[in-house]
């Protein structure tokens, strides 16, 4: 209890950005749908969000350095409620993709700030309690934020507005906290090709996560609407995909642990390309039916990001791990930045079912890389720890480090001794 208290700050503000955040994206789409705007545009809006989240982990680790940790936040927050308040101010796809730019430049920023104040106060022998109570308040946001899309009517300047007096106050804790500014971090080099040396499987699994989580948390409304569902059922139909990406960290993590990972994302993908499969099912199969999938598509696909972070570790030096951290949300960052777009596109061209075809075929790529990279060369001797890895800001690998460093030196994995 005295740990939350000492963060309460922190962890309230994460809490609120994760609320407005969360809530953009679901009602971006519903209510371009509302407004004529094409599936195609609708698209669109997710990759904006994904460039001004890249832009954003970037460049606030210098703007930390300019102007101190507050300030800079502020100035994050700012953008971020900037952009969602001028929505209805001008209805036009290209302004708001504009207006998407600066909420994901905002977040990214925010969670720059947040993570790299936790990294500075946290202790060892704290820091996986505090991250696991980070973990939960972010995932725990992301969850209501979906729920928020039952109670925000689309197209309406109160539903932005609301989402914005939350990105405002999550101004107040971290503003008024008490606690002392930190010094700033040396903002991590940017090495895409470390990523790829280390483990091209890992690379790939990245992607395929950017692609699968992008796809469906931007476009996910769109196709909601496209099978039937009302907004309040779009809103049950998101947080089931959420809340089953939640239950699977533990079991997921105990299997990668336990056995060869290069297995386990290849399980995953086959699990993944299935419960595609069911999902285009299920539109026809009434709500229910399409809820469960949901659950079931989340449960395969939101580890598999993880499960490669882990996997690219286990063949990293300590000395490495921020950098190797910093490359992998860079791989994930573009593969996100593409994937909204491309899955809108398919659904206006073809219909709902060839979101669910373009990710479930891109999981059977990753499991035939699975198979070649088992081919290739041996599996590290030793492993690090499996953590769940949150797609938040390049620093990231500062708070995991540790916990990958803790227990690392395993057993060869029982899956055999060819990795990749």
């Amino acid at each position: 209890m005295r740990l939350i208290l000492s963060f309460a700050a922190l962890f309230l503000s994460i809490l609120l950005l994760q609320l407005s955040s969360g809530g953009v994206g679901p009602l971006d789409a519903l209510s371009g749908l509302q407004l004529g705007f094409s599936r195609a545009q609708i698209g669109m809006l997710g990759s904006a969000h994904f460039l001004g989240f890249f832009v954003g982990c970037w460049w606030a680790p210098r703007v930390m350095g300019s102007v101190g940790h507050s300030r800079a936040f502020a100035a994050f927050t700012a953008t971020g409620a900037i952009g969602l308040m001028a929505h209805m101010l001008v209805t036009d796809p290209y302004a708001w993709s504009v207006m998407r730019v600066a909420t994901g430049f905002s977040v990214a920023g925010c969670y720059t700030v947040i993570e790299a104040w936790l990294q500075a106060r946290i202790s060892n022998d704290v820091r996986a309690r505090a991250m696991g109570v980070y973990r939960v308040v972010d995932m725990s946001g992301s969850l209501v934020a979906q729920m928020m899309i039952a109670v925000l009517e689309p197209a309406s300047y109160v539903s932005y507005n609301i989402l914005a007096i939350l990105c405002a106050a999550a101004l107040l804790p971290l503003t008024l906290t008490r606690l002392p500014q930190p010094e700033t971090p040396a903002a991590p080099r940017l090495r895409p090709k470390l990523a790829l040396e280390k483990s091209p499987l890992a690379v790939a699994g990245v992607i395929v996560a950017a692609v699968s989580l992008a796809s469906f948390r931007m476009v996910g409304p769109v196709y909601g609407q496209e099978v039937g569902l009302t907004a309040g059922q779009i809103a049950w139909f998101l947080s089931a995909f959420v809340l089953g990406g939640a239950l699977a960290q533990f079991p997921v993590g105990w299997i990668a642990d336990s056995f060869d990972r290069r297995w386990v994302l290849i399980w995953l993908s086959l699990a993944s390309v299935a419960s595609s499969a069911l999902t285009v099912a299920a539109q026809d199969l009434g709500t229910a039916a399409v809820m469960s999938a949901a659950f079931v598509f989340g449960l395969t696909t939101f580890p598999i990001f993880s499960v490669a972070s882990a996997h690219a570790h286990d063949f990293a030096e300590s000395s490495e791990r921020v950098e190797l951290s910093a490359a992998l949300m860079f791989v994930y960052a573009l593969g996100a930045i593409a994937a909204p777009w491309v899955a809108s596109l398919l659904i206006e061209l073809a219909g709902p079912p060839a979101m669910f075809t373009m990710i479930g075929m891109v999981h059977l790529l990753l499991a035939a890389t699975g198979f070649a990279r088992m081919m290739a060369r041996s599996s590290p001797g030793r492993r690090t720890r499996y953590v769940y890895a949150p797609r938040t800001t390049f620093l990231i690998g500062r708070l995991l480090g540790r916990q990958r460093e803790e227990n690392g030196a395993r057993r060869a994995p029982r899956g055999g001794k060819l990795g990749g």
